[in-house]
C-alpha cells in the first residue's frame, strides 16, 4: 500500500486580502499542516511577512503551523515564535552558524526543529545533525517566490536523504518545497517524501480544498 502524503500548503501565494477565509477553507480541508514562509528580504530576495501576521493566523488556524524561516539570524526570533505554537519551525542550513545550537533552541521552546536546504546544498551536510532534527526540508526551487519551476534532480536528493536517514537512525520527515503539483507528488513520495509544500498548484486552482484531496488521493 502506498504511503499518503501529507499537505503543507503554503499561504505564500494566496489571495492575502483574504487571508481569514483561506485560513478557514484550510481548516475544513484535507490538508495536514499550514505552511508559513517568513522571509526577511536578505536571506533571500523578498519580504513577506512577520508575526503580528503569525499569531493572528495561529489563532484562527486549527491545523498545525509548519513555519519556514528563510531570514538571517533566526535564533534571535525563535522565543517570540513560541507564542504562536508552531509544530515544525525550520531553518536554513545556509543560514545558521552554529546549526545544532539553533535546532536545540527550537527544541528548547517546545516545537520541533528541522532543516532546509537550498537546492546547491548537498545532503551529505546533514551527515553529522540528521539525528538532531524532526524534519528536513529540499528546496526544490530556489528560495524566495512562488510560482517557479520545479528542479529535477530533486528526486535523487530525496532519495539520498532517505538513505541518509535511515544510516543515522534519524527519524526527520522529508519534506519537498517548490513547483510541486499533482503531476510530480506521486514520484516525489516514491522517491521517499513523507511532505510537500504546495501553493500555485492549491491556489491557482478552480477548488483548491478538492485539490488538496487529489494530492491525497496519489
Amino acid at each position: 500500500m502506498k504511503k499518503q502524503l501529507r499537505i503543507s500548503p503554503s499561504i505564500l501565494t494566496s489571495d492575502f486580502t483574504r487571508l481569514g477565509e483561506t485560513i478557514d477553507m484550510l481548516n475544513s480541508s484535507q490538508c495536514d499542516y499550514i505552511h508559513l514562509d517568513v522571509m526577511d528580504g536578505v536571506f533571500v530576495p523578498n519580504i513577506s511577512f512577520g508575526f503580528p501576521v503569525i499569531r493572528n493566523i495561529a489563532k484562527r488556524a486549527a491545523k498545525p503551523l509548519d513555519i519556514h524561516l528563510m531570514i538571517v539570524d533566526p535564533d534571535r526570533y525563535i522565543p517570540t515564535l513560541r507564542d504562536s505554537s508552531p509544530e515544525y519551525v525550520t531553518v536554513h542550513y545556509e543560514a545558521c552558524t552554529h546549526l545544532h545550537r539553533s535546532l536545540q533552541n527550537i527544541r528548547a521552546n517546545g516545537m520541533k526543529a528541522g532543516v532546509v536546504l537550498n537546492p546547491h546544498t548537498p545532503v551529505s551536510s546533514l551527515e553529522y545533525i540528521a539525528e538532531y532534527c524532526d524534519m528536513i526540508v529540499l528546496m526544490s526551487v530556489n528560495p524566495g517566490f512562488g510560482g517557479q519551476s520545479f528542479i529535477e534532480s530533486t528526486y535523487r536528493k530525496v532519495a539520498e536523504t532517505r538513505e541518509l536517514l535511515l544510516r543515522t537512525g534519524s527519524k526527520a520527515l522529508i519534506e519537498i518545497d517548490g513547483g510541486v503539483n499533482l503531476t510530480n507528488a506521486g514520484a516525489l513520495r516514491d522517491a521517499g517524501a513523507d511532505v510537500i509544500v504546495t501553493g500555485n498548484a492549491l491556489f491557482a486552482s478552480d477548488d483548491p480544498k478538492g485539490t488538496v484531496e487529489l494530492f491525497k488521493s496519489l
